[in-house]
């Protein structure tokens, strides 16, 4: 089996590629040319020491806003499933280039479809949609057949990739699903985004490298998974049937400020002297509160994420305290062993 994966350098990317790889597909992955390597989260699968490692991965140049280099990969590679996982992901950064992320999130999905459609390549796709379409809930829990109401830039451009995706669907007969995924997190989290803002910052306070950590609004809730689990599921969504969308998430809401008072506590620091709020952090329209209801992933699936919000944010917070040369408290990598003891990722 080939699979084709967009946004392979990224935490989910990274993931996903792994455990492809560890069911015996051959991975081809899409990176962007920059001047600099971009290819932290995979470089344990690409080299060994100074050697570069023959693992059934390869990266090609290209860009969703590419339609000519999507159709060649396309045309070239033939793969059996195809990922969409580029994006321009930060909700905040929206604001600042929302013409970028509607480019990218919302027409790169469209590039691609057309490239699927065009080239008549046979193949499936999985298209990351994302929890911030339900923004200003009109249902709680929130479900697929839940009203969206975007409220970013981002939100927004991922609403247009939803339907097309849906519509490709019905117009032209092709496999290709949405996963309608909450906040999931890992050590892999990309520095700018809060959960990483507070596990890297709590290390670097222990390490003494920074004094204080500068967050947003602290009552924003969300539903808190892991990633690995969610990137699992990303695969079983495309061996459902011909094609559907699925909610994931736990089931459980918990506030910025939880995360803050969690992850400070297990670190022995105190919070309230260490954690100031900046307004440059918050959003021109919020999203207040995001909880799942994945029944229909539970029930047709098989979804039963094993971590926990508190499992989580140890794991985070043993990783980034472990990255500086400390020793971390050790809960999160008990909870590693306990739940996957035959783990199928590695390289954190």
């Amino acid at each position: 089996m080939k699979a084709l994966v967009t946004g392979i350098t990224g935490q989910d990317g990274s993931y996903l590629a792994e455990f492809l790889l560890s069911r015996g597909y051959e991975v081809h992955g899409i990176i962007r040319r920059a001047s600099t390597f971009n290819t932290v989260r995979l470089d344990h699968l690409l080299f060994d020491g100074q050697r570069e490692k023959q693992a059934g991965l390869f990266l090609h140049y290209g860009d969703m806003i590419d339609s000519s280099n999507l159709n060649r990969l396309l045309e070239q590679i033939k793969p059996d499933e195809i990922y969409n996982l580029a994006a321009q992901s930060h909700v905040q950064v929206s604001f600042e280039v929302p013409e970028y992320s509607a480019e990218i999130d919302g027409l790169g999905v469209l590039r691609l479809l057309d490239a699927i459609r065009e080239t008549g390549v046979k193949t499936k796709l999985y298209h990351a949609s994302t929890s911030e379409l339900f923004g200003k809930v009109m249902e709680t829990p929130q479900r697929e057949t839940t009203p969206f109401y975007p409220r970013s830039p981002y939100a927004v451009a991922k609403l247009y990739a939803h339907w097309i995706v849906k519509n490709y669907r019905e117009a032209y007969n092709l496999f290709a699903c949405n996963g309608i995924l909450f906040n999931h997190d890992s050590p892999r989290r990309g520095e700018n985004f809060v959960t990483r803002k507070i596990s890297r910052g709590i290390a670097y306070i222990l390490a003494g490298k920074q004094d204080h950590i500068y967050l947003g609004n602290l009552d924003a809730k969300r539903d808190w998974g892991f990633a690995p689990e969610y990137v699992e599921f990303m695969w079983k969504m495309m061996q459902d049937g011909d094609g559907d969308d699925f909610v994931l998430g736990t089931g459980e809401t918990h506030s910025v400020r939880e995360f803050v008072e969690e992850a400070f506590t297990y670190a022995g620091l105190d919070h309230q002297k260490l954690v100031k709020i900046d307004q440059r952090y918050f959003r021109p329209t919020e999203v207040d509160l995001l909880i799942s209801d994945s029944a229909k992933a539970r029930g047709k699936l098989g979804w039963n994420p094993k971590v926990a919000f508190k499992d989580l944010v140890r794991i985070m917070v043993d990783a980034d305290m472990r990255a500086v040369g400390l020793t971390p408290p050790g809960e999160g990598d008990r909870v590693l062993k306990e739940y996957f003891p035959d783990k199928w990722w590695s390289g954190d």
